[in-house]
């Protein structure tokens, strides 16, 4: 069941996370299969229309709604993005306290070099 097909042929602002960063597209909402959404950008080169498409699984969506007007996006965006990255930044502290704490260390005492 597609989750997204309310958005069909609007244009939408998406968040979503590439790795550590999140991004932030703006563009038509072209399709969703099921598994993914598909967005769309129209645009004239050269006296060529030429069109491009992008895919972004479900599992990298943070957030998607409506497009709004560049007036407000700004501010929006920085709030979405901040608590995005407080989020991530929660999530990279909790998997370094535990591999602080509950880790095994590889280097043991022989190891290690000594100091001269």
């Amino acid at each position: 069941m597609a989750r997204y097909s309310d958005f069909l042929n609007r244009k939408v602002h998406v968040l979503y996370r590439a790795g550590d960063v999140i991004l932030s597209a703006s563009a038509t909402f072209a399709a969703d299969s099921g598994r993914s959404i598909f967005l769309e950008q129209r645009s004239e080169q050269r006296g060529k229309a030429r069109s491009f498409r992008w895919e972004i699984p479900y599992q990298y969506i943070v957030r998607i709604q409506d497009f709004v007007e560049v007036d407000t996006r700004a501010s929006i965006l920085f709030d979405d993005l901040s608590q995005a990255v407080a989020a991530a930044d929660s999530q990279k502290s909790r998997a370094h306290a535990v591999g602080a704490f509950g880790g095994a260390s590889f280097l043991s005492s022989a190891t290690r070099a000594k100091a001269i």
